[in-house]
């Protein structure tokens, strides 16, 4: 079956992780993956919709304004561009953990709202995550996901829980993308 929808996690997957369990707080902290804007590149190329959902506590915790968090997508999203890999759209949740809403993964809020925002059948949807909840979340909006070793991905990958969910594992979002497009 053909993806024409990617939905990514941001930070272990497109982004290098903060050091020491710590949050992305300004713009000049995000830090591409090796690799990930030719990923992207290679997908949109190939026609995909290329979506974020990503879990942003450092606003609900009071470490950073909803600004912050806007002016890192924009960089985000204008280096996406510059190498050919727009960006559909962006979906953040800002909560704190423990604010109960329906949008943090491993909820699916975000998931559904990036596939009703692009329109597209979630049979032709693919989750691409590095965490437990990102499975989770494609799996509660009723979506297929993959696994990428970057970030949590290899950590994630060797849990229990993990194991049980039918997805795919690929060691970055380049190996993931050449296997969407079918190129070597």
């Amino acid at each position: 079956m053909r993806i024409r929808h990617l939905i990514l996690d941001r930070d272990g997957v497109l982004n290098q992780e903060a050091p020491r369990g710590g949050y992305i707080l300004q713009p000049q902290e995000f830090q591409w993956l090796p690799d990930a804007l030719e990923a992207l590149a290679l997908l949109r190329r190939a026609g995909v919709r290329l979506s974020v959902a990503t879990n942003q506590s450092a606003v609900g915790r009071g470490l950073m304004t909803a600004a912050d968090l806007d002016a890192i997508h924009a960089r985000m999203r204008r280096e996406a561009t510059a190498a050919g890999a727009t960006l559909a759209a962006v979906f953040a949740c800002p909560h704190a953990p423990d604010a109960g809403c329906g949008c943090r993964k491993p909820a699916p809020g975000l998931i559904l709202q990036a596939i009703t925002a692009s329109g597209i059948d979630p049979a032709h949807t693919l989750l691409a995550g590095d965490d437990l909840r990102d499975l989770q979340a494609a799996q509660a909006a009723g979506i297929r996901a993959a696994l990428v070793r970057t970030g949590k991905g290899a950590q994630t990958e060797r849990g229990a829980a993990t194991s049980a969910m039918d997805v795919a594992v690929y060691d970055d979002l380049l190996q993931l993308a050449h296997a969407l497009v079918g190129a070597p």
